[in-house]
């Protein structure tokens, strides 16, 4: 069971990543800041991570991190029922 929820989770992340990056796709080792995220597309990207996978994400974590979508993918799902 744990498997079938990393992969809703991940490709949840993913949906959400690329929606709100407007990305068709992309580079699993491109950063938020190389995929010019800004303040308003963190604001966006904790804001649904929130509301879809009920899991908390601070906006300046992704600011201080700067994560790829595979490191933002492993912060979520390391926070999933927490």
């Amino acid at each position: 069971m744990t498997n079938r929820i990393d992969s809703i989770v991940r490709d949840t992340v993913e949906k959400i990543w690329n929606d709100v990056l407007d990305l068709n796709g992309t580079d699993q080792d491109a950063s938020f800041f190389d995929l010019n995220g800004d303040s308003i597309s963190a604001v966006r990207l904790a804001a649904r991570i929130d509301e879809e996978l009920h899991v908390e994400i601070d906006v300046a974590d992704i600011f201080e991190d700067d994560p790829t979508l595979a490191d933002l993918t492993d912060t979520v799902e390391s926070r999933v029922g927490h």
